[in-house]
């Protein structure tokens, strides 16, 4: 069974969220939250599996709650479900730590899906988002001071969640190439990993 936390300002989406949650036989709503700060509270009470959490929400964000969740040690996974796909909140949200973006207009099929793969620790992304991303990673951009061309494309590619076959594979060069740009990466940006990669990329300006 999957426990579920929902946190949605409007209580219309969080009671169509629950009546489909709940009709299937491996989910089950423990709780909702109204804002971000709610949402922390509720996960730290309930312990959830998965948060479906809405990216913004009076009284606290979702970014926000995403970070303080992880800084207090939280293990539910966070889905975003939000009707915003701008390049720069999915970013905010993979960077805090978010396992999965959906946006609200998604089929019912699909959520139940990317609450499952999120459950399973896996990494989802909408079909539009994960594919404006990918675009965007791989067209050509101009050298930014202190990365090289081809270090951006990776690092757009690695923030955009693809994994270094993915990024060889988008960009025509090899896996070793890709983890050695990433290394490269790593010192230059003063990072240990991926994810403190993107996190410090982002802050610095590089994927705005």
């Amino acid at each position: 069974m999957i426990r579920l936390l929902l946190a949605d300002d409007h209580p219309v989406v969080r009671d169509g969220l629950r009546g489909m949650f709940d009709s299937v036989e491996d989910m089950e709503v423990v709780g909702e939250a109204s804002d971000g700060e709610q949402a922390v509270l509720q996960a730290i009470a309930v312990r959830p599996d998965v948060v479906v959490m809405d990216l913004r929400m009076p009284g606290g964000g979702g970014v926000d709650a995403i970070r303080e969740l992880r800084r207090r040690g939280v293990a539910a996974r966070v889905l975003v479900l939000t009707t915003f796909d701008e390049d720069a909140d999915v970013l905010d949200a993979v960077a805090a730590g978010a396992t999965g973006y959906l946006l609200k207009d998604a089929p019912g099929d699909e959520l139940l899906r990317a609450v499952r793969s999120a459950h399973r620790g896996e990494a989802v992304l909408s079909p539009a988002v994960a594919s404006r991303l990918m675009t965007r990673a791989a067209s050509p951009a101009p050298a930014t001071p202190g990365l090289s061309k081809r270090e951006l494309e990776v690092l757009r590619l690695v923030a955009a969640g693809a994994t270094n076959r993915e990024a060889a594979k988008t960009l025509f060069i090899s896996e070793t190439t890709v983890k050695t740009h990433l290394l490269h990466l790593f010192e230059k940006l003063g990072v240990r990993d991926r994810a403190s990669a993107v996190d410090a990329a982002h802050r610095a300006g590089l994927l705005s």
